[in-house]
């Protein structure tokens, strides 16, 4: 699961719908989640050419709304909307209560309870058996089946982005959040038996991003530099692969995400390329065995990456480390190249008719698709792009039409971090 949050909207997507302030895939990556200034909406697909609003009509503040049903506000402005997988499950942030966590049905257009915690909330994340919220300084663990709180691990260092990942792997249900504001350390707690796994020296430089595979087994981390990507081994901390994304300047990397088969993991940054990394261990054999936050020093190419091939390995034990690093980093199976730069991106490696597909979403309101080939010179191709923003304008004005023959009512149940809430069925 990929999220990506901008500060403000953008101007430029002003109309009917508003502009985008969050965009984020489900756990599976087999649905979007747009926060807009009218509220939220879900987007799904059968095939690259088959994208669809699949939001139910709409209510003015944003929460969706099912005629046979009582509609309950959600307040506009969405800074952050998280689903679960594919359920009526539906967790928002509004912009004017940044405080405050809503837990909605979508189905139903009800919400289910709300949460105000002492902070700005920073970052939202599901999986079936937990709910975490994190905050510049501390994460709070919910119970999903009755959004009790279980634990809260406080006093973190400062994480401004609210960096974190949390797995949806029911037997390894892991969360992953920076131990350091200074260098990229990675802490990762069990969030079902509450208690702290491992500690991971990933980078020299702070952490801007982080994903685990589908079995939670490894997890890929990125820093602030942008230049290296790693993948760690969660059981033993040590270090399963090594990426270089590029040469030529740092970069800011927004996502990071595995395929479900968890051969491949691409990443997306505040440049037009994406990059795709092939997990293969016979092809990254040179990055494996610690777990050190090594430098991430520019690293040469073309004739000097050759001859790294066929020098370094007889003079390995005379270089540094850092020199033997640089020739062993794996480099991007494949790229996708956007046709613009974005303000942010995510990305998603996903299996759609039998066709490896590349999905990058921009906060603009794109949704691009390219297919993958196995084969590297083939690299990424184009398949199709969409027009998230049109879309939702179109689905809107068809919603706000609907709406017009029915009676809104209005209704809250809330709860605050020291409460028990109501006991709840939660949607499937």
């Amino acid at each position: 699961m990929a999220s990506v949050e901008p500060t403000n909207p953008l101007p430029h997507s002003q109309g009917i719908i508003g502009g985008l302030h969050f965009i984020g895939f489900n756990q599976d990556n087999t649905s979007l989640m747009a926060g807009t200034s009218l509220g939220y909406r879900l987007i799904s697909w059968q095939d690259a050419n088959s994208v669809e609003d699949t939001t139910e009509s709409s209510g003015k503040d944003g929460l969706s709304v099912n005629p046979n049903n009582s509609i309950f506000s959600a307040g506009s402005d969405v800074v952050l909307v998280e689903r679960l997988f594919n359920s009526s499950l539906i967790a928002i942030v509004n912009q004017s209560t940044r405080r405050k966590l809503r837990i909605c049905h979508h189905k139903k257009g009800s919400e289910i309870c709300t949460y105000g915690y002492p902070n700005t909330i920073l970052s939202v994340k599901l999986n079936r058996q937990r709910l975490l919220v994190v905050l510049e300084e501390s994460l709070y663990i919910h119970n999903i089946k009755d959004m009790k709180v279980l634990h809260i691990i406080g006093d973190t260092p400062p994480n401004p982005l609210g960096i974190c990942a949390l797995s949806y792997n029911s037997e390894k249900n892991y969360l992953a959040y920076p131990g350091s504001s200074q260098i990229g350390e990675v802490q990762v707690f069990d969030t079902v038996n509450l208690r702290a796994v491992t500690m991971i020296q990933a980078h020299s430089s702070p952490l801007a991003a982080l994903s685990f595979t589908a079995s939670a087994s490894a997890l890929a981390t990125a820093s602030e530099k942008g230049t290296v990507i790693r993948v760690f081994d969660i059981s033993t901390g040590q270090r399963l692969h090594e990426f270089r994304r590029g040469v030529k300047r740092c970069v800011t990397i927004y996502c990071l995400s595995f395929s479900i088969d968890e051969r491949f993991l691409a990443a997306s940054s505040n440049t037009e390329t994406i990059h795709v990394f092939l997990l293969d261990e016979s092809a990254n054999e040179g990055a494996a065995g610690t777990n050190s936050a090594v430098g991430e020093a520019e690293a040469p190419q073309g004739w000097w990456g050759y001859m790294g091939k066929v020098i370094v390995s007889p003079a390995a034990s005379l270089l540094p480390t850092q020199v033997t690093d640089v020739f062993t980093q794996g480099r991007a199976h494949a790229q996708a190249y956007l046709p613009n730069a974005s303000t942010r991106t995510i990305c998603a490696v996903v299996t759609l008719q039998d066709k490896r597909v590349v999905m990058v979403a921009t906060i603009e309101g794109m949704l691009y698709m390219y297919e993958l080939s196995d084969s590297p010179e083939d690299g990424c191709k184009m398949l199709c792009k969409h027009n998230l923003i049109d879309m939702m304008k179109s689905k809107q004005t068809a919603g706000d039409e609907h709406l017009s023959d029915h009676h809104i009512l209005s209704h809250n149940t809330v709860g605050s971090i020291d409460d028990s809430p109501p006991s709840t069925h939660f949607p499937d």
